[in-house]
């Protein structure tokens, strides 16, 4: 297989794909090493492929815009408040979406977490702890999350936990 049917491959697998595709996977199932995966993405995107990465694999960003309602909260805390957040967040039927701090030197900085599950939650704070480098620390704590919810009442009752854990920023 060359890289342009590789490339195809890749495609075709996530766009059969309702979840993220990690390039482990891919480059196990295409026979390759995951820095050629790495590669091809970036040659896919650059080619107007709108794929999402995210901690957890890669999906085709038009498949996570599948929110009724999506808000954005402020939240300040360290990693000892983090499983709490997300657990509040996902425990209501919650999806954090993304992190978004803010840099002195490079400004907006967002990561995609698309994290839904307790599941979800656990397998990202077992990376953080690996790394010991969440994004919040480049910013004292002060983040924002996009949370995706079936509807806004169920936004309001994450805001309503969090702002009790004094996790939330008003």
């Amino acid at each position: 297989m060359n890289a342009v049917e590789r490339r195809d491959e890749i495609k075709n697998i996530l766009l059969a794909s309702d979840a993220t595709v990690s390039a482990a996977k891919l480059a196990e199932k295409l026979n390759v090493s995951r820095q050629v995966i790495v590669g091809d993405i970036a040659l896919m995107r650059a080619e107007g492929m709108e794929i999402k990465s995210t901690p957890r694999g890669y999906i085709l960003t038009h498949k996570t815009d599948l929110f009724p309602y999506i808000g954005t909260i402020a939240c300040k805390h360290y990693s000892d408040n983090m499983l709490d957040e997300l657990y509040t967040i996902v425990d209501f039927g919650g999806t954090c979406i993304d992190v978004k701090i803010d840099h002195s030197i490079y400004g907006e900085i967002t990561a995609q977490l698309d994290i839904s599950s307790r599941y979800d939650a656990d397998v990202f704070m077992s990376k953080i702890n690996e790394a010991d480098q969440p994004l919040s620390r480049l910013s004292d704590g002060i983040h924002e999350h996009r949370i995706g919810c079936r509807d806004k009442e169920i936004f309001e009752l994450i805001r309503k936990s969090l702002r009790e854990k004094k996790i939330l920023i008003e």
